[in-house]
């Protein structure tokens, strides 16, 4: 079993690590191998939907920045956590970006996987942050792993997150829980429901 930590902060080794570290040491201790991606902090593209990626094989065709790589490492894992931190009550921009091309172009690479958001913030936005990062997952019908509380750590100087108590706790719980649901699936006899053909509405016709 494999879970992939993608670390959305510019920061390297700033408190949105500390978060996904903490999750990381406990996945391990439990049996679960981890890989952190860090999505660095060059510049990246937002879709222009061109929809040029349906016709290249489910690869974005801008291919100068790591929305192929990410969607490339999401594939290869058994579960996805997402780490990032807040700015303005929303997700770092960059990772925006670069979910909303992997996923757009390559939606088989998390499709029905466990996966987990977590925001890390100096003092408030953080549960809309949350919510931003959850909302693509839930649509590729990702089981959402929770915690204790939301998982939200608090932190402003580098490092600040490990003194957050009840924050790193939530990421031990998520990494627990994260773990539990990886070895069942693994284990599950019962196959996933097969879906309905896709029946697309819209409000203008």
């Amino acid at each position: 079993m494999k879970t992939l930590l993608v670390n959305g902060s510019p920061r390297k080794n700033g408190n949105t690590a500390v978060a996904l570290g903490e999750i990381a040491k406990t996945l391990e201790a439990e049996g679960v191998a981890c890989e952190t991606f860090w999505i660095g902090t060059k510049p990246v593209r937002g879709c222009i939907a061109c929809g040029r990626c349906r016709e290249a094989g489910g690869r974005c065709v801008f291919g100068d920045d790591p929305a192929n790589a990410l969607a490339e490492k999401m594939a290869g894992a058994d579960a996805v956590v997402v780490g990032s931190p807040v700015y303005y009550g929303q997700p770092n921009g960059a990772l925006l970006a670069l979910l909303q091309r992997a996923l757009f172009s390559a939606p088989g690479s998390v499709h029905g996987k466990p996966v987990a958001t977590v925001a890390v913030c100096r003092r408030g936005g953080a549960t809309a942050a949350f919510q931003c990062l959850n909302l693509p997952f839930q649509m590729l019908g990702c089981t959402v792993v929770g915690s204790q509380y939301w998982n939200i750590a608090y932190g402003r100087e580098p490092g600040e997150a490990a003194r957050d108590a009840e924050g790193m706790q939530t990421m031990r719980t998520l990494a627990r829980n994260l773990a539990w649901l990886l070895s069942n699936l693994s284990s599950a006899a019962i196959p996933r429901p097969e879906p309905e053909p896709w029946q697309p509405t819209h409000f203008i016709r």
